[in-house]
């Protein structure tokens, strides 16, 4: 992934268009923030395809959450999760210290803790 900053897209703004055409994706940053990001879509693959099949790969790499990815593919919440479900990308990500520590509360709260 390339980056560029707010002045450097000001300066040369055909860069955006150049990372596209070699594939690359390109976020631009303001201050050190990310404001935007330019993703390059395959030839002759259409919109909304485009759209839900890049929400699904930014949020599999986790660089979006599943509201944005929502947004992204023109979908509600519940439509993004079922999608994902589809594409085999879990929606509920829990490290294993959280999960154990999840158990560990549910089981309390089923009175076994």
């Amino acid at each position: 992934m390339h980056t560029l900053t707010d002045d450097e897209l000001k300066r040369k703004p055909a860069q955006l268009l150049d990372d596209a055409q070699r594939g690359r994706i390109t976020v631009v940053t303001t201050g050190g923030r990310p404001v935007m990001m330019a993703v390059p879509l395959a030839d002759g693959a259409p919109m909304r395809s485009a759209l839900l099949d890049l929400a699904a790969t930014l949020y599999d790499r986790d660089e979006i959450s599943l509201g944005i990815a929502a947004r992204i593919a023109g979908l509600s919440h519940s439509e993004m999760i079922d999608e994902l479900g589809r594409r085999g990308i879990a929606t509920v990500r829990y490290s294993p210290e959280k999960l154990e520590r999840e158990l560990a509360h549910a089981a309390t709260l089923a009175g076994r803790g």
